[in-house]
């Protein structure tokens, strides 16, 4: 593949803020990870006929994709709680939801963007609080999806 200009130019993006966009609830996060895939590695056995040694290839198995896992800074909107607790009511079918996320630069300018299908909360947590501390209560969003793709 040839090396494009911006490649062998081109400062790496900064991802200052993330929105994630899921169905009707759109949200700021400040820390975004699990966006990508991997493949299982199966190694298969291969003795040539009148071969002394044998030989493992290795090749692509079963395709998967990673937890997504959002942080932010707390705040007093509800909606992905709420979007949890139709999970938690039993209502998942409901709760499946494709979803958007983008990464903003520092002028608030989208830089890149991945989608994802049939994403649903399978974890949210509320911070870690101390009364002699002053820094910022951080909130976790885990989703779960059945895949995921970057689309610019």
């Amino acid at each position: 593949m040839p090396a494009t200009k911006d490649a062998l130019t081109g400062d790496p993006m900064i991802g200052a803020h993330f929105e994630v966009s899921v169905g009707a609830i759109t949200g700021y996060f400040t820390e975004v990870s699990g966006l990508g895939s991997e493949s299982e590695v199966v190694e298969h056995k291969i003795i040539a006929k009148g071969a002394k040694e044998s030989i493992i290839r290795k090749i692509p198995g079963r395709l998967k994709w990673g937890d997504i896992v959002l942080k932010r800074g707390i705040t007093t909107n509800l909606d992905f709680y709420d979007w949890r607790k139709q999970v938690e009511q039993g209502a998942v079918d409901g709760a499946r939801l494709d979803g958007t996320i983008i990464m903003y630069d520092q002028t608030m300018t989208p830089v890149a963007e991945w989608t994802f299908s049939k994403g649903w909360p399978s974890k949210i947590s509320g911070p870690s609080l101390q009364s002699d501390g002053n820094a910022v209560g951080i909130e976790e969003l885990t989703i779960v999806h059945e895949g995921i793709k970057r689309v610019k």
